[in-house]
């Protein structure tokens, strides 16, 4: 879970808490005068170091305020994605739907569906993709989480998402019989989504 700034000084100590100061003034500094970096900008070189210095468990909000800061555009994120580790195109794909990209990121979460990283899976599914991501492809990244066993938890907006999608209906039956037929368990979470799919109730006149 990504948290605030606030948390993060409330967290960090010394050493991390100055690195931290330091990295969002050099990511301000980038957004303030955009292109005036040569080479790579320092804020993205402590996008990657930033679990060495704060801690793998805040590395992820260390990141999401990098690039938050660094208002990062589509070049940016793309690059960070494609030359980052797990952890780093993790982060990127949790701060999407923060970033004023519209659905020009959707290679990103399109890319992380078609890995089998539960970690990368997970975040794909999230804001930006409820978001932005077309019935045929949102319908797909569901049956991913299934297979991957990603909790349907980690799918941003199911509920609405879901509602009265017959298509996703009959998948999920589908993928519900094959799984039997192969002497595989059904995932517990393939029964909820399909309770979803059922259409909403009409609304009853008040008497």
């Amino acid at each position: 879970m990504l948290i605030s700034r606030k948390e993060l000084d409330a967290l960090l100590r010394g050493a991390a808490r100055a690195w931290l100061d330091e990295a969002l003034a050099e990511a301000a500094h980038a957004a303030a005068h955009p292109g005036t970096d040569t080479g790579t900008p320092p804020w993205e070189l402590r996008f990657a170091s930033a679990g060495r210095h704060c801690g793998l468990e805040h590395a992820d909000s260390v990141r999401a305020l990098l690039l938050l800061e660094a208002r990062a555009g589509l070049p940016a994120v793309t690059r960070l994605y494609e030359r980052g580790t797990a952890a780093e195109r993790r982060a990127v794909l949790l701060t999407l739907h923060r970033l004023d990209l519209g659905a020009t990121a959707l290679p990103l979460v399109e890319d992380a569906l078609r890995t089998n990283d539960t970690r990368l899976v997970a975040a794909a599914v999230g804001p930006y993709a409820a978001a932005h991501l077309d019935a045929h492809a949102w319908r797909h990244a569901v049956l991913k989480c299934l297979f991957t066993e990603v909790p349907v938890e980690a799918v941003a907006e199911l509920g609405r998402r879901a509602r009265d999608d017959a298509e996703l209906a009959r998948m999920l039956r589908d993928f519900a019989a094959e799984r039997t037929a192969a002497g595989r368990p059904v995932p517990a979470g393939l029964w909820v989504v399909l309770d979803l799919t059922a259409p909403a109730p009409a609304p009853t006149e008040e008497s």
